[in-house]
């Protein structure tokens, strides 16, 4: 008898996470929903995950920072983070840090079950490439990033004013 598939499921946005756990018992997991980072952490050990579905951005401790401490406690887990706030520099981090994929919000259980085979869907080239706002907005969350989150010192970092820097971070650049 093949072993048990086990999924835990770390989304702030518990609807979500209800929704994605019916269409993942459909494909014949054991569901476990946790609304934080903290909360994944304290249910991964006993739960024993064979898969790992992980929201970057929640309140409290990031899904990003969460990931070497969910690697300790499920090493063979297949961890896929999964997220609306998408950027190069956060799809590179999460890959350093051990994740199998990195897929952007919307996706399908189908899209994230081939995730967790560490494939890509979609993997084709952009006919278009990315338009000059998409690219800033890449470049100043990877600049944020290298600052760790530091608002103040990203700005001195791009030469621009504080505010100014925010009010870009806000506008998220149309995805191509």
């Amino acid at each position: 008898m093949p072993e048990q598939r086990r999924i835990l499921l770390v989304d702030d946005d518990a609807t979500f996470s209800q929704v994605l756990a019916r269409g993942f018992a459909r494909h014949g997991f054991e569901c476990r929903c946790c609304t934080s980072a903290e909360e994944a952490l304290e249910n991964c050990a006993g739960f024993a995950p064979t898969h790992i579905l992980l929201d970057l951005n929640m309140p409290g401790q990031s899904g990003l920072a969460a990931v070497p401490s969910l690697r300790r406690l499920a090493p063979d887990a297949a961890l896929v983070i999964l997220t609306g706030y998408s950027s190069i520099a956060t799809a590179v981090d999460a890959i350093k840090l051990g994740a199998t994929q990195y897929l952007c919000k919307p996706a399908t259980v189908a899209e994230i079950l081939l995730a967790f085979g560490g494939k890509r869907p979609g993997n084709e080239v952009p006919v278009q490439p990315h338009s000059l706002e998409r690219l800033e907005w890449e470049h100043m969350q990877r600049v944020l990033n290298e600052n760790r989150g530091n608002i103040s010192a990203t700005a001195r970092a791009l030469g621009m004013h504080r505010r100014t820097l925010q009010r870009k971070l806000q506008k998220r650049p149309v995805r191509r």
